[in-house]
Order: structure tokens, then sequence, then C-alpha cells
């Protein structure tokens, strides 16, 4: 839509890829069929995972997330084939910086060097966004987390940054339904947060309905509402990675932590990891198959949020002046705001059926719109931080906190009831946004247990020292 309408595929515009590698493949090439030359369109690729120079893909989730940003679809063209796999910006510039090993575990050290390079690199290849389709569980505030700040950084430079919600969004083991689930450090208010969406295998919109493992906010310590859109992340069709272990052998993409200290443990899964704070990223990716020799599908936010990196490509290439928060904020108005009041899907391994409500928390400002983004020509005059939920237990209610520097609110063009939609659900009640949301008067909600007894954030609930805890989603049909 966007190629044939606005004549854009991201040409001239870097992606930072941090991931476990990207190997070029065939699909990552550029190509000029009248004169038969071509060249990688992986321009830069850096390793951060130690022990090892090698820049290339051996776990498979880089290379499926640089293809559903870049992919040219060049080995799914032609009478042979019922469908092309091209990426949101085909022509778009990938920089490779590797963290996440051949088992798609990594560190916060190795996550900000990267990021810290492609700051560095920003002007050699344009690098105007940042995707990050991994994470992990929230231990502190997004004002005291070097991951966040980091973020900040290469936000405050320029630079877009899209981060995964995660993958928690069935988790119910505090009695939140999945409330409160959101990952590092897709849990700072200046990045764009992406959650899942599953389609239909329609090309309609009306009969997609939120993925059930996508985690909903607010984020942990700080109740940023959060995510800020939604995406396609169910069943994507990628570019897959020749012998990526992830094919056959799906795990989750860890993230661990290693602070100061040198004290380490061993789990009994073979994992080093620090004994101050032991995490998994929730980002669950599962190869449901390869297709082919050349495309996998695989499932999670971070399939989602490679889209809606594209999705900025495409916005910088339209206009170059933009800034980060104008993009963020663009994206977020523009998103569809039509859902149902909630959607079911009973999960066909273990029988049980989980129902999504489609709240702020749950699909933020809305579902991705990028024809209506390209459309839009709204220049955001302010800081486009997320704002923060506050809870009154009295009212049993929660309102929008802006800040007094911040877009939101400051006039008719980016009111939160434009922004976020007038009607929203949550738990089937229709609320309008404005003043204030009703979560209705049951203290057993899982919405009162994230603001009333602390449970959600509570130190021995979520600081586990055991071996790390993984939900594996293996999609939705």
């Amino acid at each position: 839509m966007a190629r044939q309408q606005w004549g854009l595929d991201g040409t001239g515009i870097g992606v930072a890829v941090i991931d476990s590698g990207v190997t070029a493949v065939g699909d990552l090439y550029w190509w000029i069929p009248s004169n038969q030359t071509y060249g990688s369109r992986v321009v830069y690729s850096q390793n951060f995972v130690p022990g090892t120079t090698d820049t290339s893909d051996q776990y498979g989730h880089g290379t499926h997330v640089a293809g559903i940003i870049a992919g040219a679809g060049w080995f799914s063209t032609g009478s042979n084939f019922t469908h092309t796999f091209k990426g949101i910006a085909p022509n778009a510039n990938i920089i490779n910086l590797r963290v996440l090993d051949q088992n798609g575990a990594g560190t916060d050290s190795s996550a900000i060097a990267a990021i810290q390079t492609a700051i560095s690199l920003k002007s050699t290849y344009n690098i105007r966004v940042i995707n990050l389709s991994f994470g992990r569980q929230v231990f502190e505030s997004y004002t005291l987390d070097p991951l966040c700040q980091a973020v900040e950084a290469a936000w405050n430079a320029g630079i877009v940054v899209v981060a995964a919600a995660g993958n928690q969004g069935r988790r119910d083991s505090a009695g939140t339904e999945g409330y409160g689930t959101i990952a590092a450090p897709g849990n700072d208010p200046y990045v764009i947060t992406v959650g899942a969406m599953k389609t239909a295998n329609t090309p309609t919109r009306t009969d997609d309905t939120i993925a059930s493992y996508s985690s909903k906010g607010p984020t942990a310590y700080d109740y940023v509402v959060k995510p800020d859109i939604v995406a396609p992340g169910n069943q994507v069709v990628s570019t897959l990675a020749p012998n990526a272990a992830l094919l056959g052998s799906p795990t989750d993409v860890f993230l661990y932590e290693y602070s100061n200290s040198t004290t380490t443990t061993t789990t009994s899964g073979g994992n080093t990891k620090n004994n101050k704070k032991n995490f998994t990223s929730s980002l669950s990716t599962v190869a449901t198959s390869a297709i082919s020799t050349f495309y996998m599908r695989l499932s999670g936010t971070s399939m989602a949020t490679p889209v809606v990196s594209g999705a900025a490509v495409l916005l910088f290439q339209q206009n170059p002046n933009l800034t980060p928060d104008q993009v963020k904020a663009r994206l977020m108005k523009t998103a569809s705001k039509n859902f149902p009041s909630n959607s079911t899907v009973t999960d066909p391994t273990t029988g049980i059926t989980y129902t999504d409500y489609y709240d702020i928390f749950t699909v933020g400002a809305g579902y991705l719109d990028i024809a209506a983004a390209l459309s839009n020509n709204d220049l955001a005059g302010a800081s486009a931080v997320s704002p923060t939920a506050v809870f009154d237990p009295t009212t049993q209610s929660v309102s929008l906190l802006t800040g007094s520097s911040v877009v939101w609110g400051t006039d008719a063009v980016w009111d939160t009831s434009v922004v976020w939609g007038t009607n929203v659900f949550v738990n089937g009640t229709s609320v309008l946004w404005g003043s204030s949301v009703c979560w209705g008067s049951s203290t057993s909600d899982g919405f009162s247990v994230v603001w009333g007894t602390g449970v959600v954030w509570g130190t021995s609930a979520n600081q586990t020292t055991s071996t790390a805890m993984s939900i594996l989603v293996g999609g939705e049909n």
C-alpha cells in the first residue's frame, strides 16, 4: 500500500536490529534486474556476545525480525508463488548489532553497548530506528534502570526506539489476568512499546483480535500506560536464517542482567546468571514451521515490533525532519480504535480459555494503521512520553497523568480522547476517556490487585532466584 500510493520503500534509512544477529540472506539484498547487479543491505555488523566475533544469526530470531522490517521478497516472487513475503520497508538498510547468542541469551551490558554503538553510527548509516525485539522482567523504576537510560539516550539522539511489550499476557500468577507484565525496556515512557494482534488470514481488520499472550500494562513501579500501540505479530512469515537453532527447538529470547557484582550462579539449565537479578525475556517466539528453505513463521510481540519499526522507517523517508516524538505521536493518534468489547481464545494444549478486554493497557492507542499515519500531517510540538495511570481506590477509577511538558492534551488535535479513543472497554464496561476510567467495584478484580495490595510489585513475587521462568507461546490459530 505505502509502496504503491506513496512510493515509499525505506530507501536510505538505516535500522539498527539489536538481536541475535542478522544473516544476509537473499531477501536482504538490493538487486537491479536490468543489469543484474546486487549487494547486501546489511550494511554494518558488529558482535557484542562475549567469546566470539561472529555476527551471523545462529539462533534465527534476528534474521526473521530484519525480514519483517526490510525483506525484499525476492525468493517468494513470481508465477510459482501464491504469496510474496515483503517487509514493511523492503529497501531499508540493516545495521546488525548482535547481542544474543545461539540460544537467544544475552546480557544488559551487551544490549547497552549495542545501543551506544547505534548512537555513534547514526550519522554514518542514517540510523533513524532501533528495533528491540527482546526484553526482561522489570525490577526497578525506569528512572534507575541502565537499560532504560540507554534507550532514552538513543531517543534523545534522534533515533526512534521500538520495543516489544512481552508475551506474558496469559500470566495470572498474582491474580492480575496478565496486567502489569510489560517487559523492560518497553516499560520506558519514551520508547514505542508494541503489543501483538492476531490476524485471521484475511485482508480485512474487522476479524483481527489481540493475541492473548501479548503483555499488558501498566508498567511495574511506575504505572506507565503501555503498550503504546499494537500490530500484527501472530504467525508472521519472514526470512529464515540457514541452520537456525530456533527452528525445531524454540526457546525464549533471554536477557540476563549482570551487575557490578562478580558473584554468579549456574542454574540447572546451564545458564550463568547473577545472584542479584535473574530474569528472562517474556518474549517467547516459537517457530510454527519452516514454509520453505527461505521463510518460516514465528509468533510473538517480537514479530509485531518490527512491523512498527518498518512503519517508522516509511515516515522518516516521507519526512526526514520528523523527530522521534512526532513519529510516536502520529503512529498512536492514527492507530485504529475499532475493537470488539472482548475476545476469547482456547489453548489447544491446555484447554484453558483466555478472555481479553480491549482497554488502554491491552491495546494502547490502537491498531497500527500505516496508511493513516502516512496520510496525516499533524506535528507534535512537545514530548510524546507515555502517560502515567493514577488509581483512586475510593472511586475505583483511573486517571491519566500526562505532565505539563508533553503533547497529550495540549489542544484538541492531541486530546487524550483522540489519541486513545473515546470508547475504551474495561471488563466489558464502556467508558469515556478524558477524566477517569471506572474499573468496577469488585475488589477481587486483577486491576485492583495492581494498585491495591502490592502483590504484583512485591519483591517476593517477582524477583525469583531459581531457574528462569518461561512461558512458551506457540502462537494462536
